[in-house]
């Protein structure tokens, strides 16, 4: 007779000379990070980005603690809030059988003790007794909670501590302790209206308080657009999973669930930092994001605080280690950039933004413009433009290609190090 244990942890993977060669391979291909992304619930389609980002979940930033005690997590919190029918619970279910510590549970079917703990008396000895809800079971692991919306909010109180501090503090009949639940939470929840309601503001929408939505590091917003073209492509993928029972091509093999499993395990043995010389970079791209949560007003689609900027660095960590890397790049802090504005893209696709008439050539100009009116300066530095078009979901390459047409154009003129100087 033999015990096993029923939740493991990534430390408890064993690997093999074999193992590490295919890790090998997998790590040396053009795209890894793509590739280990789409791997993920292939028979889901599209949710690229999403899926990226619970690839960053599972893989989880370094947790630091400070000389005087104090405990910055490194965890990797994600909400997925959608209309009906986007697949939240089905992107749920698979990262539970991805992590090798998980637990499911229902918004609806969850009490606050449930989340938490609960004192109870034994009914041999007559003691009272504490036993660990799901939050304390998934520790060292990931807690997937669906229906968030649908829990009372006395209920919802109970995450809070845990999702920054990670531990459940508990003082009920004569029982006063501290338990460990350092777990990275995946939430799914609807939006008050049942489904998204354009007309109403995006706080209106999301109904949740702004000290839980601050705890989150990616609040990604699913919205389900109709649209001829996208429509067609999803049922015909559907069709496709229905009749062969695996998803159509993507271009390459999907990589299995226990090599993804070992991957991760092998990259969460890294623990990068961020080099001084990104300190300027990341304090004025977080600016950048405030200052645009300023000027939207009431049509700001999020809550954007110091925890932001922790955010930040937990990404670009994560990011770093599916790099196997020991340190974090620029790279890396644009991509988590791009990350959290990109969880808020597909509202601005339906608010009417004048951005979104643009193409996105114009729409970087624009940007810039805006920016050194509002300063005001004729003069912009390369990487200031950087961060400010990152922030707002473009890519470096087009900020290249919108210098290079409106240098053409002389409406500013370019020095050996791309900064911009507007002609008057």
């Amino acid at each position: 007779m033999a015990v096993k244990h029923q939740k493991t942890g990534y430390s408890d993977i064993l690997m093999s000379a074999d193992d590490m060669t295919n890790l090998w391979h997998h790590h040396q291909q053009q795209d890894m990070y793509g590739k280990l992304a789409q791997s993920i619930a292939p028979e889901i389609y599209g949710h690229a980005d999403v899926k990226k980002a619970l690839l960053l979940l599972l893989c989880g930033g370094v947790t630091r603690e400070l000389r005087d005690g104090i405990r910055i997590r490194g965890d990797v919190h994600v909400c997925l809030m959608g209309d009906p029918g986007v697949a939240k619970s089905q992107l749920l279910k698979h990262i539970t059988t991805l992590a090798p510590r998980s637990v499911y549970t229902t918004g609806r079917g969850s009490s606050g003790v449930g989340l938490t703990a609960s004192i109870q008396r034994d009914t041999t000895t007559g003691e009272m007794i504490l036993e660990g809800g799901a939050l304390v079971l998934a520790d060292n692991g990931i807690c997937c909670i669906d229906e968030f919306d649908k829990m009372e909010e006395s209920d919802r109180t109970a995450i809070h501590e845990v999702m920054e501090q990670q531990t459940v503090s508990i003082a009920k009949a004569g029982i006063t302790t501290t338990l460990n639940a350092r777990t990275a939470v995946l939430a799914a929840a609807n939006p008050a209206y049942g489904r998204y309601n354009i007309a109403a503001s995006p706080q209106e929408n999301i109904n949740l308080p702004a000290a839980l939505l601050s705890r989150f590091d990616l609040m990604w917003l699913i919205l389900d657009v109709a649209g001829s073209e996208s429509d067609v492509a999803l049922a015909q993928h559907v069709l496709h999973v229905h009749k062969e029972g695996k998803p159509p091509g993507l271009g390459f093999e999907p990589i299995a669930s226990s090599q993804l499993r070992a991957y991760v395990a092998h990259a969460r043995t890294f623990s990068p930092h961020v080099p001084v010389e990104l300190s300027n970079y990341i304090a004025s791209a977080y600016a950048e994001i405030r200052q645009d949560e300023i000027d939207a007003g009431e049509k700001a689609m999020g809550y954007t605080t110091a925890r932001t900027l922790l955010s930040i660095l937990r990404l670009s960590e994560a990011l770093a280690r599916l790099r196997w890397a020991d340190q974090v790049s620029e790279g890396d802090v644009n991509e988590a950039l791009r990350l959290i504005k990109m969880s808020k893209i597909s509202l601005e696709d339906t608010a009417g933004d004048d951005t979104s008439k643009f193409d996105p050539i114009t729409a970087i100009y624009m940007a810039i413009r805006d920016w050194a009116d509002a300063q005001p300066t004729s003069e912009v530095r390369y990487d200031q433009a950087v961060a400010l078009v990152i922030s707002k979901g473009y890519t470096v390459e087009t900020l290249r290609a919108c210098l290079e047409e409106y240098a053409s154009l002389d409406v500013w003129v370019l020095d050996d190090d791309g900064n911009i100087l507007f002609v008057e």
